[in-house]
């Protein structure tokens, strides 16, 4: 058997599943799962321990759930690869695991060769999600600036957006071809507004809306 290509870490609560998971896994010999979590502190002590290319975690695990550890784990690792594998597929679950950073989202009845092909996917740095969760995905987030803050002109919803991605002033007028003094006009507007004080608090209103970057963007 050939070294294998990628390292894992499965954290589930249910040793059963664990324990297939990590055969189908290595049944090819390309990928080693160098640990085992029951939940979700053990997952960031093997994380922290092994660094490996991909974490599969559950969302509902005992002492810490799949969401606070991969943003825990985030937080520790910002190059860590996050693979949600679980039974929930309602939305609050889908983009909870987006917004801690997930790199992908499968549901437990996928196919072995499409589990598979996640984890080398995003072993290798890419994102993927099932077909079902990507749909939704695009959906949501193709429709979020749109509904979004009803109150805002489609300009200002606009330069919101670029704000929520971490633009300046400056960057703002240079994309959308408008001067820094209209710019400055739009962003005071947008802040009465959304009744903000600042641009770190517009920030984070836009993007707990879907606005700004997402993990499909950081990858």
């Amino acid at each position: 058997m050939s070294e294998a290509e990628l390292t894992a870490v499965i954290a589930d609560d249910h040793p059963t599943f664990r324990n297939g998971l990590r055969l189908m896994l290595e049944n090819r010999g390309d990928i080693a799962v160098v640990g085992e979590a029951a939940n979700g502190v053990e997952a960031l002590e093997l994380a922290a321990e092994h660094r490996p290319d991909v974490v599969l975690m559950d969302l509902r695990m005992p002492e810490l759930n799949g969401i606070e550890a991969t943003r825990q784990l985030l937080a520790q690792q910002p190059d860590a690869r996050v693979i949600v594998l679980t039974m929930f597929e309602d939305d609050d679950s889908v983009f909870a695991a987006m917004r801690a950073g997930a790199r992908g989202y499968l549901l437990k009845g996928a196919e072995g060769e499409d589990i598979l092909r996640a984890v080398h996917s995003v072993g290798n740095g890419d994102a993927i999600f099932g077909p079902g969760i990507a749909t939704r995905m695009i959906e949501f987030f193709a429709t979020a600036p749109r509904s979004a803050f009803p109150e805002l002109t489609d300009r200002e919803r606009e330069i919101l957006e670029l704000i929520a991605e971490g633009k300046t002033n400056m960057q703002i007028a240079e994309r959308l071809v408008l001067s820094l003094k209209t710019v400055r006009n739009h962003v005071s507007n947008i802040f009465n507004k959304l009744q903000v004080p600042d641009r770190a608090a517009a920030i984070a209103k836009a993007r707990e809306a879907g606005l700004g970057p997402t993990p499909l963007d950081q990858t």
